[in-house]
């Protein structure tokens, strides 16, 4: 039975600590859009697409969710992996979208000063997202 219990903290986990992160992550890019907006409203493009990025980690724990469930409603008796797996991913995808966030952000204000800084702000955002990935293809391979 509390193998059952903690399984499912388990899924909730993964699946609110991801969404927390990204919702985290996009609000701070959407905050530095903002005050962008403001200096250098042609650049609205730039400041959407860097402000989305941290959204995708929602939906790896969102994949992850599915994925767990799966093995969750297969074998009860996996909680206990299932909690683990699911704390550990939740962890790693709520930090990454924050700090993808934090360079997103410092991104949009560079671009909002003139500066040709989108892509690599893209490349830049592309390596705390690689642990989010890393994360939810070690959860799926278990």
């Amino acid at each position: 039975m509390i193998e059952t219990i903690l399984g499912y903290i388990g899924l909730g986990l993964v699946l609110a600590l991801a969404g927390i992160g990204s919702s985290i992550g996009t609000t701070l890019a959407g905050n530095a859009a903002e005050g962008a907006l403001k200096k250098k409203p042609e650049g609205s493009g730039s400041y959407m697409i860097l402000s989305a990025l941290p959204a995708t980690q929602g939906i790896y724990g969102f994949v992850a969710f599915f994925m767990l469930r799966s093995k969750m409603a297969a074998d009860p008796a996996t909680g206990l992996m299932i909690f683990g797996i699911g704390l550990c991913v939740g962890l790693v995808c709520m930090l990454s979208a924050i700090r993808q966030g934090q360079v997103c952000a410092n991104g949009i204000v560079g671009v909002s000063q003139g500066h040709d800084v989108f892509t690599n702000t893209l490349i830049y955002a592309a390596l705390p997202e690689f642990y989010a990935i890393l994360g939810l293809v070690g959860a799926l391979m278990i």
